[in-house]
């Protein structure tokens, strides 16, 4: 029996992760191995040296295959930097039945009209797309237009987007080790599938990750993304404003950023003045995105914290200050709804209990989801190859 085994690539500025998981039932998985190798020739999110990147790629591929004892031949990989960002585009068709009942063409006809409305997209590649409202005859719609009565239909969309040479870089990377890439998700969307429940989603949320050089923010309302926006500021910013505050050296400062102080004879109090002025600036321009989108104190599920940042002391209350949301650090399927999803496996603690991991753990998720589809989907049509066959043997002497 064919075993689904799902792989997560998440390749950032600071660390490259690789999960490799076993889907053994209904939204139940093992963890067979994990990787995490230091990153080199990765700034700010992109490939800035290929073959220290493809190196490193490679380096963790075989140990995760070492540790989980299986060949990685095909794996889903993360993209996130500076480049990785989100537009909204409307898009407007006549309905294409005389009786004016709204099909599934009409809605792809719509979406597709959308992106052709899309203002400056060059270099720019399509990641994700993502209807946010219809209207049908100048009315919102409430959910999708399907099947509906109308003449005139329109969609505003969001577009996820990167640059073409980021994404054909990492694609390169990995394929360069021998593995094929079944599909490329944005960061902030692979984090969601392991950090945010269902309700969550509904209600309205904003899901940060912040890494070692960059800040990405996904907003969520109604289930959809509404907005992804990535800065070019992260935790490192954090250790070169220590070292300069304190006068020490960048490799003590890190190890006072990740330690707070502890057995080091400075003042806790400068220490803190510094992290958290630093953090002051990072959530003013959360707030100000916000305020862009119209959505500031009007996310009911507050702001979900994540990546290699998300453990430093006072986040969670500086953000609940500076944005006047509820604020919690999300570690990965550590709540409720999650579809029930049940994970296990020798390192399963050590990863669930590290919000780091999120993006790589949300990767096999959306796999997981992808595989699934496209086995019902070859199911139906092993079943309808069979019923066509039978029906021939029907009239054979």
């Amino acid at each position: 029996m064919r075993r689904n085994i799902i792989t997560g690539i998440d390749a950032g500025s600071s660390t490259i992760k690789i999960i490799v998981e076993e889907q053994t039932g209904n939204n139940t998985f093992r963890i067979l191995g994990s990787s995490q190798r230091l990153s080199r020739g990765i700034r700010s999110g992109y490939i800035a040296n290929f073959e220290e990147c493809a190196e490193d790629i490679g380096l963790a591929i075989r140990e995760a295959e070492k540790i989980a004892g299986v060949p990685i031949k095909h794996a889903y990989v993360a993209i996130g930097g500076i480049s990785l960002g989100s537009v909204k585009s409307k898009g407007t068709v006549m309905v294409s039945r005389p009786d004016g009942k709204v099909t599934e063409y009409d809605v792809k006809r719509v979406i597709s009209q959308s992106e052709a409305n899309l203002p400056h997209n060059t270099n720019k590649h399509i990641i994700h797309t993502f209807p946010i409202n219809f209207k049908l005859d100048g009315s919102v719609v409430l959910g999708r237009p399907l099947n509906m009565n109308g003449n005139k239909l329109e969609v505003e969309t969001l577009f996820v987007t990167c640059l073409n040479q980021h994404l054909s870089d990492l694609v390169k990377a990995v394929e360069a080790n021998g593995v094929a890439v079944d599909d490329v998700i944005a960061s902030p969307l692979a984090a969601s599938h392991s950090a945010l429940t269902k309700h969550q989603k509904e209600v309205g949320c904003i899901l940060t990750n912040l890494g070692a050089s960059t800040l990405s923010m996904m907003v969520f309302e109604e289930s959809i993304p509404i907005s992804v926006e990535v800065f070019p500021i992260g935790s490192t910013h954090i250790t070169n404003d220590i070292a300069l505050g304190l006068q020490i050296p960048i490799e003590d400062a890190e190890k006072l950023k990740i330690d707070f102080g502890s057995d080091v004879p400075i003042s806790k109090r400068r220490l803190s003045d510094i992290v958290e002025a630093r953090l002051n600036d990072i959530f003013e321009l959360i707030e100000s995105h916000l305020k862009k989108i119209n959505r500031n104190g009007l996310l009911p599920a507050g702001i979900i914290l994540t990546g290699g940042g998300s453990g430093l002391v006072s986040l969670e209350e500086i953000a609940k200050a500076s944005l006047r949301l509820p604020a919690r650090i999300g570690l990965p399927f550590r709540t409720q709804n999650h579809d029930n999803i049940k994970i296990s496996g020798a390192s399963k603690e050590q990863i669930l209990s590290n919000p780091e991991w999120s993006v790589a753990l949300g990767l096999c998720a959306s796999g997981s989801k992808h595989e699934s589809r496209e086995s019902s989907s070859s199911s139906i049509f092993s079943k309808l190859g069979s019923i066509i066959k039978n029906l021939f043997r029907a009239f054979l002497p």
